[in-house]
C-alpha cells in the first residue's frame, strides 16, 4: 500500500485520467466501465483502442481488474486506496445532509444515549449505509463507591459520579463475603478515589492492594477486584456500540453475490465487541480514517468499507467515534465530509452538556 503513491506520481496525465474516470464511474453505479465509455467524455480525442491499452496498463500495474470476460475494468482494493489517497477531492457536506444532522442536536434532552442514538439513525439516514457511534466511556470523577448484597452469590456495586450520575451493576461476589468486608472493600476504595476517574482508580486499585495487602483482608480485596472488574468486563464495549441502519445495505436489485455479501456483512455486525474494539483504533488518531476491503480485517470477508471519525470532548481528549459501513464502491467524496460533520457535532454537543 505504501508504493501507491509512488505509482500514482509516475503516471501521464492520459493515464491518471482513465484511471480516474473508471474509478468514479464504478463508484457511482458499481458497473465495469469500458474503453468506449470514457472515449466519449475525455478530455482529449483518443481511439479506444488508445485507451484499452491505457487500462490493460493499469491492470498490469494493480490497479484495475476486469471482472468478466467484457472490456470493461473495475478499480482493485489497491486502485480504491490509491484513489482516496491520491485524487479524491473532498468538499464541505451539501447543505441538506448538515440540517439533517443538525436536526438531531434539536432536543433539549440530557440524555446523551438518546441523542446518539437519533445521530446513529440520522447518519444511516443521510449516507444510506450502516452508521456505527461509540458512544463515550464515562470519564467523569467518582464520588463514591458502596457495595450492597443482595443474596450470597449476588450483589450490587454503585458508582456515583461527581457529575450527579449513578450506575448501579450486578456481579457475583467471591464465596464467604460479610457486611464487614464489604464495609471494608468500600471504606479502601473511597479512600482511594480523590476526583479520580474509573480508569485512574483501576491503576491505583491495583498497586495500593500490592502495597497494603496488610490494611485489607483477603475477603475484601477479592470483593474490590471482583466488582470493579464489573466496569472491565465483556458487557461494557457491547452497550458502547450503537449501530443503525443495516437495512439500509441490502438494494432490491442485488445480485446473488451481492446479497451473499451483505449477509456476511450482517454477521459481522452482530459480533458488537469485534467493532467496539475496532473502532477504539481510531480513536488512536485524529481526523477521518478510511479502511477499504480488507485493510479492515473485521469486514475482510464481505468486501465492505468503513469510513469512522473519532470526537473529543472540551478537553480535546478522544472519548468516542461515529463511522458509516457500506460496500467498498461508497461514494466516498460525499460520505467522508459527512462522517467529519458528525464528529464534529457530536464532540459539541456532548461538550455542551457536560
Amino acid at each position: 500500500m505504501s508504493d501507491t503513491p509512488n505509482i500514482l506520481g509516475e503516471m501521464n496525465e492520459r493515464s491518471r485520467e482513465v484511471f480516474r474516470r473508471v474509478v468514479e464511474g464504478y463508484l457511482e453505479d458499481g458497473s465495469p466501465v469500458g474503453s468506449r465509455t470514457l472515449t466519449r467524455d475525455f478530455s482529449e480525442k483518443v481511439s479506444a483502442a488508445t485507451i484499452r491499452n491505457v487500462m490493460q496498463d493499469l491492470e498490469y500495474l494493480g490497479l484495475l481488474d476486469s471482472p468478466h470476460v467484457s472490456a470493461g475494468r473495475i478499480p482493485t482494493q489497491m486502485g480504491l486506496r490509491m484513489f482516496v489517497d491520491g485524487l479524491l477531492e473532498i468538499g464541505d457536506p451539501d447543505a441538506t445532509d448538515r440540517e439533517k444532522i443538525d436536526a438531531t442536536a434539536a432536543s433539549n434532552s440530557e440524555d446523551v444515549s438518546g441523542l446518539l442514538d437519533r445521530v446513529g439513525s440520522a447518519l444511516s439516514g443521510v449516507t444510506h449505509g450502516a452508521s456505527l457511534v461509540m458512544t463515550p466511556k464515562r470519564e467523569a470523577p467518582i464520588k463514591h463507591i458502596e457495595f450492597v448484597s443482595l443474596s450470597p452469590d449476588r450483589a450490587l456495586v454503585v458508582l456515583v459520579f461527581a457529575d450527579g450520575h449513578v450506575e448501579n451493576r450486578l456481579f457475583s461476589p467471591p464465596p464467604g463475603q460479610t457486611p464487614s468486608s464489604m464495609r471494608e472493600a468500600a471504606n479502601f476504595l473511597n479512600a482511594l478515589i480523590e476526583g479520580k476517574t474509573l480508569s485512574e482508580l483501576h491503576g491505583v486499585m491495583k498497586t495500593e492492594i500490592s502495597t497494603r495487602r496488610q490494611e485489607i483482608d483477603s475477603l475484601a480485596q477479592e470483593l474490590v477486584e471482583s466488582g470493579l472488574a464489573v466496569w472491565e468486563g465483556e458487557g461494557d464495549q457491547i452497550e458502547r456500540l450503537i449501530v443503525r441502519g443495516r437495512s439500509n445495505l441490502l438494494s432490491d436489485d442485488g445480485e446473488g453475490e451481492d446479497l451473499e455479501r451483505i449477509r456476511r456483512l450482517f454477521d459481522d455486525l452482530e459480533r458488537k465487541r469485534d467493532i467496539a474494539e475496532f473502532l477504539e483504533l481510531a480513536e488512536e488518531g485524529d481526523g477521518v480514517r478510511i479502511f477499504i476491503g480488507s485493510e479492515n480485517k473485521l469486514f475482510s470477508l464481505s468486501g465492505s468499507s468503513l469510513v469512522v471519525s473519532p470526537y473529543m470532548n472540551a478537553d480535546r481528549k478522544i472519548i468516542g467515534a461515529v463511522g458509516v459501513i457500506g460496500p467498498t464502491r461508497l461514494n466516498y467524496g460525499r460520505i467522508v465530509p459527512i462522517v467529519n460533520y458528525t464528529a464534529q457535532l457530536v464532540g459539541k454537543l456532548i461538550s455542551d452538556r457536560s
